[in-house]
């Protein structure tokens, strides 16, 4: 795939996003972030022996020095004490706030690296090179980074934009096919929330997108970041319209948090927190109950789960009670008017919504 590069609009915090195979190694990329600098790479035990090597021959090719922090793998690591472990390893080394540092992994890496970078001597920089699908169409782009609390996914963090996001598609290949699929959920997403044609183009090719065939991944990614990368140039820290892109993430993080960080992929939860969002949507009359019927074929051909855990109503909205959409006691949730249009209820009936997680 020829390298193909996209700008977040931000002003004079604007960064590109890279889209390619091969990127790793090309030092061109990085060096306008790091000449002359020091890099720490934040990554994971499973990332580390596939591409560090390769990112610290790139960071090295720029004139710049480098060390690593490896954190283990998994979502139940997204957490407080881990975040705390990369801030020893940091001071230990004696990075200041001009060293960079490289999130190099998936998106719980990046979250966590990222938030590891906004508060680490009050902030320093960071390059976001995402190794996983589902964080290069979505958690690295954009400037949210954090942790997760027991009681809440991403609870704690914080907007912090990176200097630049590094995709190399060519990592895609050492993907677990279930992470793979957890990463089509969130590509599904962008359609479903505002293009009905990309929709339709995904229905044409889901399986060549599992398949991993790199013209048709090559094109769901750079779709995806163009979505993302307009909305968060018109709404960077979610007042308005950025809201749209957590379609289903209501759901999905209650689903994260009451199951166990980990055993349901961020993009199952997400995937399973569609077919509901567009159930209850039907259910309320917004839309038709075809479209319901249609996301969630299209999820199921993408090897996702669709159905939620059975769980009491009371701990469904127990969960939901704390995310961070919610103002004044109310849960916010992201419903569909149709396909391809999301929009933002304040304000959905209290009652409705209850009736609907006990599956009455």
């Amino acid at each position: 795939m020829t390298l193909r590069t996209l700008t977040v609009g931000l002003g004079d915090r604007s960064y590109p996003i890279h889209i390619g195979r091969g990127l790793l190694a090309r030092a061109e990329l990085l060096s306008p972030h790091l000449a002359s600098r020091r890099a720490a790479v934040v990554t994971n035990t499973t990332v580390a022996p596939l591409y560090a090597e390769a990112v610290e021959r790139a960071i090295a090719a720029c004139g710049a020095t480098s060390f690593r922090v490896v954190i283990p793998d998994g979502e139940a690591e997204k957490r407080w004490e881990t975040l705390d472990r990369v801030y020893g390893e940091l001071l230990a080394a004696q990075a200041d706030r001009k060293t960079v540092i490289v999130a190099l992994g998936g998106g719980v890496v990046g979250d966590l690296a990222g938030f590891a970078a906004a508060t680490y001597q009050r902030g320093v920089p960071f390059i976001q090179v995402p190794t996983t699908l589902l964080a290069q169409v979505d958690s690295s782009v954009g400037g949210k980074t954090g942790v997760n609390h027991p009681l809440g996914k991403n609870m704690i963090g914080a907007f912090h934009q990176p200097l630049a996001v590094v995709a190399d598609t060519a990592t895609l290949d050492t993907l677990p096919d279930r992470e793979l699929a957890a990463g089509l959920a969130e590509v599904v997403k962008y359609g479903a929330l505002g293009d009905i044609e990309f929709l339709g183009w995904l229905e044409e090719h889901v399986e060549r997108l599992r398949a991993r065939d790199p013209e048709a991944l090559s094109r769901a990614i750079l779709r995806s970041c163009e979505i993302k990368a307009r909305i968060v140039a018109l709404d960077e820290r979610e007042a308005g319209p950025r809201a749209l892109l957590n379609l289903g993430h209501t759901f999905g993080h209650a689903i994260e948090t009451l199951e166990g960080y980990g055993t349901w992929l961020h993009g199952e939860a997400v995937a399973a927190g569609m077919v509901m969002a567009a159930r209850f949507s039907a259910r309320l009359g917004r839309a038709p109950e075809s479209d319901a019927h249609r996301l969630e074929a299209l999820l199921r051909r993408a090897g996702l789960p669709v159905a939620p855990p059975r769980l009491p109503a009371d701990r469904w909205l127990d969960a939901m009670g704390r995310d961070k959409k919610n103002e004044s006691g109310r849960i916010t949730l992201v419903l569909l008017d149709r396909l391809g249009a999301a929009t933002v209820e304040k304000n959905a009936p209290a009652a409705e919504l209850e009736a609907f997680l006990a599956g009455r």
